[in-house]
């Protein structure tokens, strides 16, 4: 609603916003380098009102130069000031779950989750998150204070978090917050070419979208198409059913800003899909079978491999 993914209709917004509400979401995700503090902004001006019917979740540790480059800042202090700006943005008391949007490997982990923890006796959030990050530096984390959510992208065609993270996510008790969990629409079958997206979306410079890529992976949406079709669903109701059964302790957050697309993914949790249809929707869409890497290497802003 506020950047990256095409112009935004503000009014639009709004009403995608308390229609979530309204057919039962539970909980909002932002971040401050979301539009540089307008999706906080806009998130706290318009559902201010109904603050109590959400968990209200939001991310620092990006910042944005002069220049308009992005860097990674996990210095404690830097935290605390990004948390006040929030609280403002947002029109709250207190953040619900605040999260380290990136690491900053300058950093060791355990300094910037001490100020999450102060953070947390202040009474100005309630619990810390990680986006992100390693198995490792998820178990190192936790031993320094109690960690309740892991975010990262997490969907058919994005896998990284099977080979670990998800495994230690489990064995710690930590909730998995998927980001992208229909392949930044991709797995909704609405984008077919590059002139679908607007000459400033993110998507243009995203490897799995451009060129013989994206001609690849378009092939791959032809029998998953047939498979919604069998099951009475669109596609974005399919993928979100897929990550949905992958584990009762996932809490996707597909985004959208509008209102039809609002209800259309609310729609995947009361879908009854066979195990069968699941494993074969798995099988069409992977990390063997889509061509391409998530970002490009201007878009690897620290990341934390295994």
């Amino acid at each position: 609603m506020s950047q990256a993914y095409g112009t935004p209709d503000p009014n639009e917004s709004e009403r995608a916003l308390h229609r979530a509400l309204d057919v039962g979401y539970s909980f909002i995700d932002t971040a401050n380098i979301y539009g540089v503090g307008h999706n906080e902004k806009l998130i706290g001006r318009v559902l201010h009102d109904r603050r109590a019917s959400f968990v209200l979740a939001s991310k620092c540790g990006i910042t944005v130069q002069a220049d308009g480059e992005r860097s990674v800042d996990g210095r404690p202090a830097s935290i605390k000031r990004a948390c006040e700006q929030s609280l403002e943005n947002l029109q709250t008391d207190v953040i619900d779950l605040y999260y380290l949007h990136r690491r900053d490997h300058s950093v060791p982990i355990e300094d910037s989750v001490g100020a999450f923890a102060e953070l947390i006796a202040e009474g100005k959030i309630r619990a810390v998150g990680l986006s992100e990050v390693s198995s490792t530096t998820l178990r190192r984390a936790h031993a320094a204070h109690p960690i309740a959510a892991v975010q990262s992208e997490y969907s058919l065609w994005t896998r990284g978090p099977e080979q670990r993270v998800l495994a230690t996510c489990e064995d710690l008790g930590v909730a998995f917050v998927p980001f992208s969990p229909l392949g930044r629409a991709f797995l909704c079958g609405t984008i077919r070419s590059l002139s679908d997206l607007e000459a400033d979306d993110m998507r243009r410079s995203m490897p799995r979208f451009v060129g013989d890529a994206l001609q690849h992976n378009l092939g791959l949406l032809n029998d998953f198409e047939a498979l919604a079709q069998q099951n009475g669903c669109t596609m974005a109701q399919l993928a979100l059913a897929w990550v949905l059964a992958q584990s009762k302790t996932l809490i996707p957050i597909p985004g959208t800003k509008h209102v039809t697309f609002v209800e259309e993914n609310a729609g995947a949790v009361d879908l009854v899909i066979s195990e069968e249809h699941l494993r074969c929707a798995g099988a069409l869409i992977n990390a063997d079978t889509v061509v391409g890497d998530r970002y490009a290497p201007s878009q690897r802003i620290s990341l934390d491999p295994e």
